[in-house]
């Protein structure tokens, strides 16, 4: 690549970052472990922050209930995959350091150090501060000694008419082997004793929240609950009839939840259904038990798992904390929730009262840049498809799915487009961990649809998000794009910031068209036009663009570099960011989770700065912005600087040109920067320190609603006029 101005090749920028092979060192070595935190566990300083938001008293209180929700289900997936492929490791007699200095079975420990005292700390939240609280404001959750005689009769009786007939014990013994138990399923533990052998017995009863409420309502008492687990171990008898019931308590498994599909299977679709099934049957990883669990118990389950004893978790306190989703699903008490936000309709797509602006005549006015929550998903990237659809002009409409709800009218219009006799190819990758059935159910219903339904670059995840539409005009036909940084998902689009941008441009077009030929068909990557694709050399670009900016810098120009992303962990990467803060040039990152750049080491780092914004929306959009005196180069897209997003997977960024949509990601960025609420700093010790905020609180997401709410009243306005 080169510049406009014909200033820098890619070579010459990167040769500014990275010394030719057999130049002399430089006099800092920047691969030295302790320049880069660990993965794992900068990982739970994330989850961290997600606990901290609940422990905070100035949070509405059903926000922090959820958020207790989310802090459960991350750390349940953080040990399925990432906690999984560390004893992977040990089990493979790997003892070699990692790149921040500790072996694997050195970070297993660290991990279960760190993911202790966060568990206590949510415990005490939950049970000494949230439930409480909740009770005063009409919600409770309650023990069985909290409920009148005749409301424990009516609890009993709902045992028996719904729960009961769902339930199955298992007795472990002779010709009794013990008994799968399958990944996060809550279990009940009892030790049970025959009077007439006194032989004792263990037994493991499944509480079926699959099936049923985690928590039971109680009767005559509205917005009042008992845990599901509590309602069955009170009525024990009923399932041991005759026995009697020594002791019991609770646990939960969690097993290994990565697998890995050979590209080679002659049947892709059936050979990642066949994981899934192989899914069930992972290795145990950890062990979740409740303190009050008989220790024999306690050792028979270790033993029969085949677990470490530093693989126990005991919990005093719920296990599961993530069926507090249901709490927070309760109908009713805005006082205690977040003020209702609807997203809006992009000006530019709002049309006088109930007409509908024509998406694709707005974009050839104009690119049209789109961020989701605060702008309609419904009203642009839905009735962009809607749209295509209907339009006899349209020949071909492309998309990629990595991840897609249930309900999204985005799939089903491609198999409405195939019966109207238009091409419609879905990219579906199958491998989206944890959406693999919902993935294959949809692929099934394309196919049988007629749409031609494909599965991705041998060896790779598609993971980029963009939809292309071949329009007829004039005596050729024109591009329409849409590229995302998040993924076609009517849910998510409610709760994640995502930026889209709607585009004719040519080059753009082009690209992304042969993107999906190569996606589709045989070939090799072809040199792109304007926008980068990942695994083919969208690293080297982005070390490029690092690289002008150092370059400009030396010039004596303005530059400066801003990124925002998920998770910064590429070694590659955060060695040219050293480099530029090495030079002089300011570095200021937005990371929302994972980050291994140790910022503001003297010498090394310390013009870098790095930021952790959280919120009511989950920050998932990634901005990467060179600022330069000739230029300021922005781009949008798919990719995290990640290893696994820049060599493992087809990654999509795109230049955002237009002025307009460019002042408004900058203006993001801004925002986002200078946050005081819900917002940290990292040190270079490798602790985060919340912000605090001032006198008059800067909030990026509020000041973004409130943005995004006058734009619209603006426009409804002047549509009005």
């Amino acid at each position: 690549m080169t510049s406009p101005d014909g200033e820098s090749t890619l070579q010459e920028s990167i040769g500014r970052i990275e010394p030719a092979p057999g130049a002399p060192p430089p006099d800092l070595d920047l691969h030295d472990k302790s320049l880069y935190f660990g993965r794992e566990l900068s990982w739970l300083d994330f989850n961290d922050r997600v606990l901290q938001l609940v422990e905070d008293d100035t949070m509405a209180l059903l926000e922090r209930v959820k958020l207790a929700a989310i802090w459960s289900s991350n750390n349940d997936e953080f040990f399925q995959i990432r906690v999984a492929g560390v004893h992977d490791q040990v089990d493979a007699g790997l003892s070699a350091p990692g790149p921040d200095g500790l072996t694997p079975s050195e970070t297993i420990d660290a991990i279960r150090a760190r993911v202790l005292d966060q568990q206590q700390r949510l415990e005490e939240a939950v049970l000494g501060e949230l439930f409480p609280a909740l009770a005063d404001n009409g919600i409770r959750i309650l023990g069985l000694g909290d409920l009148s005689k005749s409301q424990r009769k009516a609890l009993s009786k709902t045992f028996r008419r719904q729960i009961l007939p769902v339930l199955t014990p298992l007795a472990v013994g002779q010709g009794r082997p013990f008994p799968y138990i399958s990944s996060l399923s809550l279990s009940l533990a009892a030790l049970v004793r025959d009077p007439a052998t006194d032989e004792q017995t263990f037994a493991r009863v499944k509480v079926p929240t699959e099936m049923l409420d985690r928590f039971v309502e109680v009767e005559d008492a509205p917005n009042a609950f008992v845990a599901l687990e509590e309602v069955i171990a009170a009525n024990l008898e009923a399932l041991f009839p005759g026995m009697e019931i020594v002791s019991h308590g609770f646990f939960r498994v969690t097993r290994d939840a990565d697998f890995e599909v050979s590209d080679e299977a002659d049947d892709l679709l059936q050979a990642v259904e066949a994981e899934l099934r192989r899914r069930r049957f992972g290795e145990a990883v950890r062990l979740e038990v409740d303190v009050n669990l008989d220790p024999g118990v306690r050792e028979l389950l270790r033993e029969a798992l085949d677990l470490e004893q530093r693989q126990v978790y005991d919990v005093d306190g719920i296990l599961g904390l993530g069926d507090l989703w249901q709490i927070y699903g309760l109908r009713g008490f805005p006082e205690l929730r977040d003020p209702p936000w609807t997203p809006v309709t992009q000006p530019r797509l709002h049309g006088k009262e109930s007409e509908q602006v024509n998406v694709m005549a707005a974009m050839r006015r104009g690119d049209i840049l789109v961020h989701h929550p605060f702008d309609s998903f419904a009203t642009s990237v839905e009735r962009f498809v809607e749209q295509a659809v209907s339009d006899p002009d349209v020949l071909a409409i492309k998309q990629t799915v990595y991840r897609t709800s249930d309900d999204s009218p985005l799939v089903p219009a491609l198999i409405r487009a195939t019966e109207r006799g238009k091409q419609a190819v879905c990219m579906v990758e199958l491998k989206a961990r944890f959406d693999e059935r919902a993935n294959i159910t949809w692929a099934r219903a394309l196919e049988q649809a007629g749409v031609h339904v494909v599965y991705g670059y041998p060896g790779l995840k598609t993971h980029a998000k963009c939809i292309l539409v071949v329009r007829r005009e004039g005596k050729g036909v024109r591009h329409y794009v849409h590229i995302g940084t998040g993924n076609y998902h009517t849910k998510t689009a409610r709760l994640y910031t995502d930026f889209g941008l709607f585009t004719c441009d040519e080059d753009i077009g082009n690209d992304v068209a042969d993107m999906f030929n190569l996606l589709t068909g045989l070939g090799r990557p072809t040199e792109y036009r304007k926008v980068l694709i990942a695994p083919y050399g969208m690293r080297e670009a982005i070390i490029e663009e690092i690289g002008r900016t150092i370059a400009a810098h030396e010039r004596g120009e303005r530059a400066r570099i801003r990124m925002k992303m998920n998770s910064l962990v590429d070694r590659r990467c955060i060695r040219a960011l050293y480099r530029a803060s090495q030079a002089g040039v300011p570095v200021e990152l937005n990371v929302r989770g994972i980050c291994c750049l140790r910022p503001g080491v003297p010498d090394i780092s310390e013009n870098i700065t790095v930021t952790s914004v959280l919120g009511r929306f989950l920050e998932h959009s990634r901005i990467y912005s060179f600022d330069r005196d000739r230029e300021t180069r922005v781009l949008i897209g798919s990719a995290d600087l990640m290893p696994r997003n820049l060599d493992t997977r087809v990654e999509l960024i795109t230049p955002v040109e237009d002025p307009t949509a460019k002042a408004d990601l900058l203006d993001t960025l801004d925002r986002s920067l200078v946050t005081d609420v819900c917002a940290w700093d990292l040190r270079s010790d490798g602790s985060w320190r919340k912000r605090e905020p001032g006198k008059k609180p800067r909030s990026v997401q509020s000041e973004l609603m409130t943005l995004h709410a006058a734009r619209a009243s603006e426009g409804s306005r002047a549509d009005d006029e």
